[in-house]
């Protein structure tokens, strides 16, 4: 009987489409940077901005605007939720944050020479205005996408987004605060929130703390010994080589007499990444709490990455990991890798 559901499906037009179109997306890299206004968002395009691992890389700036927000607040007629929105004006704080994004990303004369547009709408929660995106395409392959998304608030939205996607990577700006695990349920920032619950890596950008390449100190990859961490390893290091970025291998062991056994793993981790073409600058083992260890450690870097808990969502809320209360504690920039 399912057998026979799948084919039905199958014959749908609109359901092929949708999943052929997910599947390109799949051979992409994509990114999704959230916009809220802030200086640290911003500070995720920049960061976004020097990824582009390939001409296979899509980069989707996304701003989650409240239901019927454009009506109050920018008095547009509902026809213009049927053209252009760049031919809007920046009544809208949305629409403006997503142009400053865009800015960073790609020279004006640029993207009117090399890169050609278009625009779409979709109905959304009966809105107005409802989803607007234009998209970008370069000659190259690379794509950059405006997109304004209704949504009852932003956490959803961004988690919607990613349903519509898939997404390799989502980026946003690092919250002011971080709830504790008995409020973080109800009452969580939209960036906690988002980091508990993607199924895909996560970054928290913060501003100021991403210094340039030959200035900073580069990447920090903390790794525990398990698979997910080694192949979080893996993924991060080739995220880093291409980007430039030097590349320190840590981890933290709880007693001094650990210390052998943590060196030699980070040198057999050494030896798989230069295998892959890919050169480590240096290593460090910590000694103490990892958490307070990978803070102490992580000042010193533009970057600190980390593997994800492999706890089921529900459970990250409540019986948080290292990669969690790194996030949560750090002043730099910090990668949670799924």
């Amino acid at each position: 009987m399912f057998q026979n559901l799948v084919k039905f499906k199958s014959k749908d037009p609109q359901n092929s489409a949708v999943s052929q179109l997910k599947e390109e997306r799949r051979q992409r890299f994509r990114i999704l940077v959230c916009l809220d206004g802030s200086a640290e968002s911003l500070e995720g395009v920049r960061f976004a901005s020097e990824i582009k691992p390939s001409h296979d890389c899509d980069i989707i700036l996304l701003y989650v605007r409240s239901i019927d927000q454009g009506m109050r607040s920018g008095g547009l007629q509902i026809r213009l939720a049927r053209e252009n929105m760049l031919d809007w004006g920046i009544e809208l704080p949305g629409l403006r944050y997503l142009k400053e994004g865009l800015e960073i990303l790609v020279d004006e004369n640029e993207l009117e020479t090399s890169w050609t547009s278009s625009s779409s709408h979709t109905d959304s929660w009966g809105d107005p205005l409802g989803d607007n995106k234009v998209e970008y395409r370069h000659s190259d392959g690379r794509t950059i996408v405006l997109k304004m998304k209704t949504a009852p608030d932003p956490a959803s939205g961004i988690l919607d987004q990613y349903e519509l996607g898939p997404y390799n990577l989502i980026i946003m700006g690092a919250p002011r605060g971080w709830k504790d695990e008995l409020r973080a349920f109800f009452g969580a920032p939209v960036a906690q929130k988002v980091a508990t619950l993607s199924p895909c890596s996560v970054l928290l950008s913060r501003k100021g703390v991403n210094a340039d390449m030959q200035d900073g100190e580069g990447h920090l990859i903390c790794v525990n010994g398990s698979e997910h961490s080694l192949d979080a390893m893996r993924r991060e290091a080739v995220f880093a080589h291409n980007s430039g970025y030097p590349i320190t291998l840590f981890t933290v062991v709880k007693e001094k007499k650990q210390l052998l056994g943590a060196e030699k793993m980070l040198q057999e981790f050494e030896e798989k990444l230069k295998k892959m073409g890919i050169k480590i600058r240096d290593k460090d083992v910590g000694i103490g709490n990892p958490v307070e260890e990978i803070v102490k450690k992580g000042g010193e870097y533009s970057l600190i990455a980390v593997a994800a808990s492999s706890k089921k969502w529900y459970q990250r809320f409540f019986v948080t990991g290292v990669a969690f209360n790194v996030m949560a504690s750090c002043k730099t920039t910090v990668l949670n890798i799924r």
